[in-house]
């Protein structure tokens, strides 16, 4: 006890560590249950390093032409890269071994999906807005760095999957026009496999990504702790005025024990549910390639982009094949993920709203933009079902072309119908809220007035209740007025149609003077 009490001391004295510790115990956490996704992410990001850090002390980064004399018996006396064999001996001959490749795997594929939850946590929310908008970017960061270590790591193993996703790789930068080939041979060190693509993948996946991954992280949770958290509304919750629990040493002890809670469901499904049995599928060879063959779900979007692309758009610039069915989709992939990454910066040019805000929306208040976030979840899962159109059709005992026009047909019309729909149901719900919010609950009693009217008595909402219905903002279209020199430019009636489009339908807040007057009605 003196010699921690001493540690403690020497290194405050020398850090001021104490005043940073204790200014950062005063910080208050909100109690919803969705902050909880964000908690998810970085739990299994820990479960990723720690995984990790086996295995990288047994895996051989190396496309050497080895033959496999380890432990599984069906694949003995078969020719394969080093880091196939290493795999296997990982799962096969190294005690813990098998356990922690699968716990490394289901830790990845969590740790991808919470972050898309709380992303979309942040969107629908409307968490994003000004303080926000950086953090939101570099969280976007950390969800593209996600998607990137999951397919390097994925790639790794040389095993059929594997190499069957490089290979898609290498044909997508290959159909990029006069650079593509040589965008290739300097990306897998020769042809296709070349000889240098596992330990390059391996050199992104243990060093430079992470690096980076870390780096995000951290400045994501300081701007976190700079900006404070947004809360829902209620009574007492007002803008910057958090409500919840101090992290010292209230959230510290309740996120310790969620971050083994976290732990061991990862390694509780890593015991029992096999995930990428590499042994199953052998090293690659393109000669075995069959239905069923595609990258991890994550990915999956950038497949199904490919695969919604009709054949015969290709044509030659002299002697140059210029593969639209490729240039295309990259194209649609890129504008889409640059499309969610600004989309902050958009919204707050198209209304006008240059205020802070702390309070998180709920999403039936803000109908454009949750229509504008279904439509694109819509178009995300039409990609995304078009990755596994093989798989659909054997289950399903359809042609796979039939599949392939049914999700094209999602893809494209898809997200207009879901923001119509969304949209006019946030739209009935808020009408379904003001209704509530001036005249409560339909009770079901009935009863029968001294003059012969039968009504139904409301039950009144408590003031928390109605304070959750009532309390959000009235935004209005911007007004389209000439700049200084008296001229309407056409970007001001751009951004004034915008705004008028962004805003209509809407409805307005109950105020209090509607609701005392509703209640001198019911008296």
């Amino acid at each position: 006890m003196k010699f921690t009490n001493w540690a403690a001391n020497y290194i405050d004295e020398r850090t001021s560590m104490s005043g940073l510790v204790k200014e950062l115990g005063r910080k208050i956490f909100p109690d919803h249950w969705s902050f909880m996704l964000g908690e998810v992410a970085l739990y299994s990001f820990i479960v990723i390093l720690l995984s990790g850090t086996f295995l990288t002390f047994f895996f051989q980064p190396s496309m050497a032409v080895v033959t496999y004399d380890g432990s599984y018996a069906p694949l003995k006396g078969i020719q394969m890269s080093a880091a196939m064999s290493s795999t296997l001996n990982i799962s096969f001959d190294i005690r813990g071994g098998l356990l922690l490749r699968q716990v490394h795997h289901w830790a990845a594929l969590l740790f991808v999906a919470s972050i898309g939850l709380h992303m979309l946590r942040i969107y629908f929310t409307g968490a994003f807005r000004k303080p926000r908008e950086i953090n939101w970017l570099i969280g976007f960061t950390l969800f593209v760095l996600a998607l990137a270590e999951g397919f390097t790591g994925y790639s790794l193993p040389d095993d059929l999957l594997s190499g069957n996703g490089l290979r898609i790789i290498d044909g997508m930068v290959k159909g990029i026009p006069v650079v593509g080939t040589w965008i290739s041979y300097l990306l897998f060190g020769g042809e296709f496999p070349g000889e240098a693509i596992v330990g390059r993948l391996y050199s992104l996946h243990i060093l430079l990504l992470p690096a980076i991954l870390v780096a995000a992280l951290g400045v994501h949770m300081v701007l976190l702790i700079v900006n404070k958290h947004t809360q829902f509304a209620g009574p007492g919750r007002t803008e910057g005025n958090v409500v919840g629990v101090p992290i010292m040493p209230v959230f510290a002890a309740k996120a310790g024990g969620f971050f083994f809670i976290i732990f061991g469901v990862i390694m509780l499904t890593a015991s029992f549910v096999t995930i990428n049995p590499i042994w199953t599928y052998g090293p690659y060879d393109p000669s075995p390639v069959s239905a069923g063959t595609q990258p991890d779900w994550y990915i999956g979007f950038a497949d199904g982009a490919l695969r919604l692309i009709p054949p015969g758009w290709e044509f030659m610039i002299g002697p140059y094949t210029v593969s639209m069915n490729i240039i295309i989709p990259i194209l649609v992939l890129v504008v889409f993920l640059v499309v969610v990454a600004i989309y902050p910066f958009i919204e707050a040019w198209v209304t006008g709203d240059q205020r802070e805000h702390h309070m998180a929306d709920r999403p039936r208040n803000a109908a454009t933009r949750t229509a504008i976030g279904a439509a694109g979840v819509t178009f995300y899962a039409a990609l995304w079902a078009a990755a596994s159109s093989d798989l659909i059709a054997t289950h399903f005992g359809l042609t796979i072309e039939g599949v392939i026009h049914a999700v094209q047909a999602m893809a494209i019309l898809g997200p207009f119908i879901a923001y119509f729909v969304t949209k006019r149901i946030c739209i009935a719900l808020q009408k379904k809220d003001r209704e509530i919010a001036l005249h409560g609950f339909e009770s079901g009693r009935i009863v029968r007035l001294p003059g012969g009217e039968y009504v139904e008595v409301h039950e009144q909402l408590s003031d928390y209740e109605r304070w959750t219905l009532v309390s959000f903002d009235d935004y209005q279209p911007l007004m389209l007025r000439p700049n200084k020199d008296g001229v309407i430019t056409l970007r001001a009636r751009l951004r004034a149609r915008m705004s008028s489009w962004f805003f209509q339908d809407r409805i307005a807040p109950v105020t209090r003077a509607e609701i005392e007057q509703s209640h001198h009605g019911g008296h």
